[in-house]
């Protein structure tokens, strides 16, 4: 039996049923703590599925994790920059109108969410990487063109790699 205790219950409450259907689970709740019982894995999986969204993920983005193609990583902001002033590095990483986030989840098909100095991924495998080295990159002051293009020569490397592993590189 896990036991995960969190900020937000509420959101968190709202989908206990459909939590526990889906990773055959049972969930007892009390004011902030969650006590999962069932079979090891799901037990590990609700509690990352717990966390994504007390973190501030939509439970739909977060429900992605009990899919095992997708991981959900966290960065401190903190721990890549010397900055003060880490609104600016949360902004950022956010851009005008959320745009840079947007074009990062786009490239890469995570979810972001900037919660105070941290930043939350929920990402496929194969994306894992390059989402976190973006997010780095900007934390750390990298332009955000050279981030963008850092990802879609990612992006071209992916395609590369599965087209040659489905034969249907054409052969010059």
């Amino acid at each position: 039996m896990h036991s995960i205790i969190v900020e937000n219950p509420g959101k968190i409450k709202k989908i206990i049923k459909i939590i526990e259907t889906k990773l055959d689970v049972k969930i007892v709740y009390n004011r902030n703590r969650f006590d999962i019982k069932g079979q090891e894995y799901n037990e590990f999986i609700v509690e990352k599925i717990i966390r994504a969204i007390d973190f501030g993920f939509d439970a739909e983005d977060a429900l992605l994790l009990a899919n095992e193609e997708y991981s959900l990583q966290f960065l401190s902001i903190k721990d890549h920059t010397k900055k003060k002033n880490l609104q600016e590095v949360r902004s950022r990483i956010i851009g005008a109108n959320g745009r840079a986030k947007g074009t990062i989840q786009e490239l890469t098909g995570a979810i972001i969410v900037v919660h105070d100095n941290q930043v939350g991924i929920i990402v496929s495998s194969e994306h894992l990487d390059s989402a976190i080295q973006a997010i780095i990159s900007l934390i750390q002051g990298s332009k955000h063109a050279n981030v963008f293009a850092y990802l879609e020569k990612q992006n071209k490397i992916l395609r590369k790699f599965d087209e040659e592993d489905l034969g249907l590189k054409v052969k010059e």
